[in-house]
């Protein structure tokens, strides 16, 4: 028999600016590592951008493993 990840009802939101190095964290539903290096789309897939003047402020991202949205914050500002 097929064991199908539990699924979180919640869309989670991750602060990057409270993750430490180069930005990776698991994901919260099935554990699989998304780093914002990984541009190969084989992880996780941009579903939606919000940006508010001009600047990245929330990205939400689906993993490709359990179909979590995740929503992104902490965005540096230069």
């Amino acid at each position: 028999m097929l064991e199908t990840p539990k699924k979180i009802v919640a869309e989670p939101t991750i602060d990057l600016s409270a993750i430490e190095g180069d930005g990776a964290f698991p994901c919260p539903n099935c554990g699989l590592k998304i780093s914002p290096e990984d541009l190969s789309d084989e992880n996780y897939k941009v579903v939606e951008t919000k940006i508010v003047k001009g600047e990245l402020a929330e990205l939400t991202i689906v993993c490709r493993k359990c179909d979590l949205k995740i929503r992104l914050t902490g965005f540096q500002q230069y």
